[in-house]
Order: structure tokens, then C-alpha cells, then sequence
């Protein structure tokens, strides 16, 4: 049986985490993307067979995006439309203090966000590193993210339902929760909270540091820099650091 977390190893980095997540846009520009890469990548544009698209649209319809958009947003993923394609970029950083980030973008213009991105890296006290130099350090997972944590009265039987869903981490971060798996699973394991009727918030791919970088006062500061810049382009969907 995998090793259900109450306090999850990965707790440092969730001050780090809390700040990315609390300053993500929810323009329609960045969510019909949302919308996109999870019909792209999440198994196809029908959101009941697709638990990711399931979840991206519904935080669409929360922030008022018009059904037309969503419907445009899906076929694109689906390569129809006339509209130019999007596609997925992985950049590897190195920041403040000898940590790392890995931004994650969806773009119509790969020359335009690879220019935004090492301009804001370099202006903001952080570097471009080459391919492959920053990823070793972390895990790829899929992450589902459920708001307001498990339901007390029948916690363990929910957790024994996602770990044969494929659960490998089921961790308390903050007063949410997190449940990891190995990316082949997370189709499994969101179709497995929905029908436990919890709360999810999010399907998608995270990267998980394998070991934390302590960080001191100077260098979170530091490191925060480069982060609340890149959370500006809506060309940059996620952002991952080891930072601790």
C-alpha cells in the first residue's frame, strides 16, 4: 500500500506554492487555455470521459467565460478550429539562494514567450538553464487538488478508494489536500474523486522537488521576484521551485 501522508514531506515548499497559487490570473485568456491543454493532453473533448476538461471547464463557467469560448477552446485542443494551435513549453531556471523553477507556458507564439520568459528570468535575479539541468531534480506526478481536505467522518475509506484508484500520496497541505499518482493514473484517480463527490479543484501536472533547498528570509524574498513577474504572462500556466 502506498504511503498516505498526513503531513506531507513536500509542507516547506507550500508557502512557496501558496504564493503561486494565490496570484495565478483568472483571465479568460489563461483559462480557455486551461481549457485546451486538458482536451489536448487529458484524453479527448468529451469532459465526461475527460476528468481533466471535466474540471477546467467548470473553473471557466465559474469566471463567467461565454459557452462559445469554451466550445472554441475545446475544439482546439482537438487540432479543429481556424485559430492558431497552442503549445505546451517547459522552461528550466535557476533563481535565488541555488533554487530551481520549471515554468510551464501554453503559447501561440513560441518566439514571443521564450523572449518574455529569459527577459523576466534576467531582470529578476534568475537565469534560462539548458534542457534537462533543472528537471532532474523533480518528480513528474499528477496532482489532484481538492479544496477544504478529505471529509472527517469517512476519511479512511475515501483514502483506501483513491489508493486503488492509483493514489501513491495523499498529503494535508494547509487545510487542503493534495493527492498525487504517477501520470498514467490521474485520468483514474479524478474520475475516482469525483465519484466520492469531493470537491476538486484542479487535474493537472505538477512537478514535485525530490529534495527542498533551504531558503533564508533574503533569498524567499529574492526568489519571489522572478515568480510574481512570470505570473504575469498569461503564456505561463504553472511554476514549480524545490525552494523550502
Amino acid at each position: 500500500m502506498p504511503f498516505m501522508s498526513r503531513h506531507s514531506k513536500w509542507s516547506k515548499v507550500k508557502q512557496f506554492k501558496g504564493a503561486i497559487d494565490a496570484k495565478r490570473s483568472a483571465s479568460f485568456t489563461r483559462l480557455s487555455r486551461e481549457v485546451t491543454l486538458a482536451a489536448k493532453e487529458g484524453g479527448g473533448g468529451d469532459p465526461a470521459m475527460n476528468a481533466r476538461l471535466r474540471v477546467a471547464i467548470d473553473r471557466a463557467k465559474k469566471a463567467s467565460m461565454p459557452k462559445d469560448s469554451i466550445e472554441r477552446a475545446i475544439a482546439r485542443g482537438m487540432g479543429g478550429g481556424s485559430e492558431v494551435q497552442l503549445e505546451s513549453l517547459t522552461y528550466e531556471c535557476y533563481a535565488p539562494g541555488g533554487t530551481a523553477l520549471i515554468v510551464e507556458c501554453v503559447t501561440d507564439n513560441r518566439n514571443r514567450t521564450a523572449n518574455d520568459v529569459k527577459h523576466l528570468l534576467s531582470k529578476n535575479g534568475a537565469t534560462l538553464a539548458s534542457v534537462g539541468s533543472v528537471t532532474y531534480l523533480f518528480d513528474r506526478t499528477g496532482e489532484v487538488h481538492i479544496p477544504g481536505g478529505l471529509p472527517a467522518d469517512r476519511r479512511e475509506e475515501t483514502e483506501l478508494a483513491l489508493i486503488d484508484a492509483g493514489a501513491d500520496d495523499i498529503a494535508d497541505e494547509g487545510s487542503d489536500v493534495v493527492i498525487r499518482c504517477a501520470p498514467s493514473d490521474l485520468a483514474s484517480v479524478a474520475d475516482a474523486a469525483t465519484k466520492l463527490e469531493l470537491p476538486v479543484d484542479s487535474v493537472e501536472m505538477g512537478w514535485v522537488p525530490k529534495t527542498s533547498v533551504e531558503t533564508d528570509e533574503a533569498n524567499g524574498t529574492a526568489l519571489e521576484a522572478p515568480i510574481d513577474a512570470l505570473e504575469e504572462l498569461d503564456d505561463v500556466q504553472h511554476i514549480s521551485t524545490n525552494a523550502a
